[in-house]
Parts: structure tokens; C-alpha cells; sequence
């Protein structure tokens, strides 16, 4: 899927520019083919050598605008 090409690794800010981190996974409603969360890591070290459980799932209905970040509304 090339929309998730492009917005994995992303990095995700809310309303008060607060980073919230990088986008790690999406979640795909396979039945809509519809995006329904993004999977957000916390970065470091740690996570780059896949050791890290530090996660967070934004639901994607509170997504403002995807560009060269994702700001969502929070």
C-alpha cells in the first residue's frame, strides 16, 4: 500500500507543536481498506533495536493534516 510508504516514519505533533513521536505501524481495516489508527513509537535507541514496548495508537478521526508531519487535533 503506498499511502503507508509515505506515512510511516512521520513524525506526529499535536495542537501545542508536542511531539508525540514517529509513526511505527497503521492499522487497516482490511474489510474498508480504510485506515483506522497509526501506531506511534517513542524513538530511541531502544526502539531502533527493537526493544522498546513504548507505544501509542492515535485513532486516525483525529488526524488534522498529514504533510511533512502529522498534526492531529489534541
Amino acid at each position: 500500500m503506498r499511502i503507508m510508504e509515505e506515512i510511516i516514519g512521520k513524525e506526529v505533533i499535536d495542537n501545542s507543536a508536542l511531539i508525540l513521536g514517529r509513526v511505527k505501524d497503521i492499522e487497516v481495516n482490511i474489510e474498508t481498506n480504510e485506515i483506522e489508527a497509526l501506531i506511534l513509537g517513542k524513538g530511541g535507541i531502544a526502539e531502533s533495536l527493537g526493544l522498546s514496548d513504548n507505544e501509542v495508537i492515535i485513532s486516525y478521526d483525529i488526524i488534522k493534516e498529514i504533510g511533512d508531519k502529522i498534526l492531529i487535533n489534541r
